[in-house]
């Protein structure tokens, strides 16, 4: 372990934020920063409302700047448990940033094809829209388009296609239903999940992806 690493590991979950958040690209380069490790060990629960807002940002200026700590490097596990362990406050505090929503929201959505379970979508085709609520797009909305095909899962954001099922969710329910941590049933029962079409196949359609748990 370096000198370095051996200093982020001594900060406390608010220092670290800190630290990162002011960091310059310089810095990041003589640092040993890993993403994954830093995901693992920070818990939502002590950064306060903006804390994970702001370790997230901080990831993304510093990736954008040529730094290797792109949101793509957090595995799935450890991406599932800084959502299991977020506050809806903190949620919805990346949310209303929407240069921070796109980013989180997309890497979601990338990942899905990896997730998908062969065995049971060999033989289906399935196109399903996505409206994520208090987006920029037309009438509010984020939309993205899954195809679901001979067991690959492809994401675009044309809406091209002829949806077997349109599903509009808030992104905080969406990332906790991904997640493992909501049920679309229960959502859907409650008035926070929506579906128009397939009624049926929406409702099982996360049985379709292996999803990560904390």
């Amino acid at each position: 372990m370096t000198e370095t690493r051996r200093t982020l590991d001594a900060l406390k979950p608010r220092e670290l934020v800190e630290l990162l958040d002011r960091l310059t690209i310089a810095e990041a380069a003589t640092m040993d920063i890993d993403v994954d490790v830093i995901g693992r060990a920070i818990d939502p629960k002590k950064l306060g409302r903006t804390g994970l807002s702001t370790l997230l940002r901080a990831f993304s200026r510093l990736t954008a700047e040529g730094a290797d700590l792109a949101l793509s490097k957090l595995g799935a596990d450890t991406f599932a448990k800084i959502i299991t362990y977020a506050s809806k406050d903190q949620l919805q505090s990346i949310m209303v940033d929407p240069a921070l929503r796109a980013h989180v929201l997309d890497e979601v959505y990338r990942r899905m094809g990896t997730h998908l379970r062969q065995d049971r979508t060999s033989d289906l085709h399935a196109v399903v829209h996505w409206r994520l609520a208090g987006g920029a797009g037309e009438g509010g909305y984020d939309r993205y388009e899954t195809l679901i095909e001979n067991g690959v899962c492809s994401v675009n954001r044309d809406m091209g296609g002829q949806p077997r099922a349109t599903i509009t969710v808030s992104p905080v329910d969406f990332l906790k239903l991904i997640t493992n941590n909501a049920s679309a049933p229960v959502l859907f029962m409650t008035g926070k999940l929506k579906v128009r079409g397939d009624l049926a196949f929406a409702a099982g359609l996360t049985s379709l992806f292996d999803l990560p748990r904390a």
